[in-house]
Order: C-alpha cells, then sequence, then structure tokens
C-alpha cells in the first residue's frame, strides 16, 4: 500500500489562483487590499517566514507594509506601531511576526491588534467568536488543514480525528474546527505529556500531528489507511546537507507513507497552506472593512 500525497505547495497554488481574482475584484472596485507585517529583531527563522509572506502577497497583489525593529525594541513602541496600524485605512490586516523577544508581553501585544484586523486570528475576541462559531478570522494553520482535507477528498464526517498537540495557533482551533457539524469529525486531543500515546493514535481514521517533536509518530501507530497530517517543521542534524540540517516532521514520513491513505510531506505539506490562508483572510478582512462584497 502507498499513500496518497497531499501536495500542499499544489492546493495552494490552486487557491491563490483564485484569490487573486478576488484581489482584481476588490481593485476594481477601488480597494487594494493590505497587509502591515511586523518583524522584531533578526531571528532567522523570522526573517524566512517574513520573507515569504510578502513575496506570496505580491504574487496576487496584496500590498505589503513592512515594519521591522531591533531586538531590544521598546514594548510601549511594537504597541504604538500597532495602533497605528489599527487606524490606517490602507492597512486591513496586520500581522505580527511570532516568536517575540522576552521583555516584550506577546498576549498583551497580539491582544492590541484589533479584531477587524487580525488575520493571524489569534486575538481572544477571533478565538472566542470561533468557539462560537460566529463570523471571525481562524488561524492559519488550522484553517489550511480544514481545506487540505476538503480538496483531498479525505472523509470526516464520522471519522475519528486524533490531534496531537495542543497550542493556542494549532492544536485547540484545529480540535475546535474538526466537530463542527459541516466536518463532523469525533475529536481527540493528545499531547506530549500523554500516556501511551500510540494507543490513542493507532485508531485515528485522521492523524494532525502537531506537537513539533521529530519522529513522535512512528509507523507502528499509523492505522492502515488513515490519514496523516504534519504540521511539524524540525532541523534535525545531517551533515550531508549543505545548511547541516535536514526539515522533517512530527511522523515517520518514509514508514507511515506505506501505510496510510493519505499523507502531507514535510516542507511542502501544511506550509504552504498557513501563508495561503493569511492571504485568504486578508482579502476577506479588506472586504469587511471597505463594505465591498465578492
Amino acid at each position: 500500500m502507498s499513500a496518497i500525497l497531499i501536495d500542499g505547495t499544489r492546493i495552494a497554488e490552486d487557491i491563490r489562483s483564485e484569490l487573486a481574482k478576488k484581489v482584481t475584484l476588490l481593485k476594481e472596485r477601488g480597494v487594494s487590499p493590505g497587509l502591515a507585517v511586523i518583524l522584531v529583531g533578526d531571528n532567522p527563522a523570522s526573517v524566512s517566514y517574513v520573507t515569504g509572506k510578502e513575496k506570496a502577497c505580491a504574487e496576487i497583489g496584496i500590498q505589503s507594509f513592512e515594519t521591522r525593529f531591533p531586538e531590544d525594541v521598546s514594548e510601549q513602541e511594537l504597541l504604538q506601531k500597532i495602533a497605528d496600524c489599527n487606524r490606517d485605512p490602507n492597512v486591513h490586516g496586520i500581522l505580527v511576526q511570532l516568536p517575540l523577544p522576552r521583555h516584550i508581553d506577546e498576549r498583551r501585544v497580539i491582544g492590541a491588534i484589533g479584531p477587524e484586523k487580525d488575520v493571524d486570528g489569534f486575538t481572544p475576541v477571533n478565538l472566542g467568536r470561533m468557539l462560537l462559531e460566529e463570523p471571525c478570522y481562524i488561524p492559519c494553520t488550522p484553517l489550511g488543514i480544514v481545506e487540505l482535507l476538503k480538496r483531498s477528498g479525505v472523509p470526516t464526517k464520522g471519522a475519528h480525528a486524533v490531534v496531537v498537540g495542543r497550542s493556542n495557533i494549532v492544536g485547540k482551533p484545529l480540535a475546535n474546527l474538526l466537530i463542527r457539524k459541516s466536518i463532523n469529525a469525533t475529536v481527540t486531543i493528545c499531547h506530549t505529556g500523554t500516556k501511551d500515546l500510540g494507543s490513542y493514535v493507532r485508531e485515528a481514521d485522521i492523524l494532525v500531528a502537531c506537537a513539533g517533536v521529530p519522529g513522535l509518530v512512528s509507523v507502528d501507530m499509523i492505522k492502515p489507511g488513515a490519514c496523516v497530517i504534519d504540521v511539524g517543521v524540525n532541523r534535525v542534524p545531517d551533515p550531508t546537507k549543505k545548511k547541516g540540517y535536514r526539515l522533517c516532521g512530527d511522523v515517520d514520513f518514509e514508514g507511515a507513507s506505506k501505510v496510510a491513505g493519505w499523507i502531507t510531506p514535510v516542507p511542502g505539506g501544511v506550509g504552504p497552506m498557513t501563508i495561503t490562508m493569511l492571504l485568504s483572510n486578508t482579502i476577506d478582512a479588506a472586504s469587511r472593512i471597505s463594505g465591498v462584497a465578492l
């Protein structure tokens, strides 16, 4: 048996083509979607993520307004920048690249973003609205995972979904999305503190590994025919690589791909969808704020 590869890069490209048409429609009606990107420090991973997001914006016609602060920027200066973006009519979405330096209160910074411009879906207001299934911006990675399932034809109604991870960014919001009637899965949440993790994972029709631990899910844990979504992006030392490391997920891909029914690769699986959903949320925000329906 060989799993169907869920090509996140290809699916993301299809969605971005759809989004580009929406941007064109908005611009024809006098609205130019704008995303403010705020980066603190020069963490290589964060710089890479921000560069990727800005490139994706340019590809489909979204304006990107970048602000880079030094590592020692004060919390007050960062909050002032967010306040300025909240008031700026050209900015429809605000993204603060995480993580932030230790001297800055991350929750306070995220909470300062106006809910109507919170295209990452991280503010308490949007997370609360998501729980109540009210109109809101949904965190991009969980939203991207749901799109992968839908567009890959993975059966979800009545399926047992096991989410391995409990972060506010992926695990918790994803579990909430999967139990919605439109998806109708039964959800079990596990984490690194779960005893006998394999006993839960083996029951999964849909497995989402998002704990950030390389190789956490071994092949013997995979139910034959299951859908495996690997969110982990872990750097593992590899002297054969030019950079001295390779990227891998939380799942033993080589083994799991011989047992599963569907599987996402790392890289090229969930990652491209996360950025694409950020673009989608930004376009929705431009539509809502301007009052121009799509």
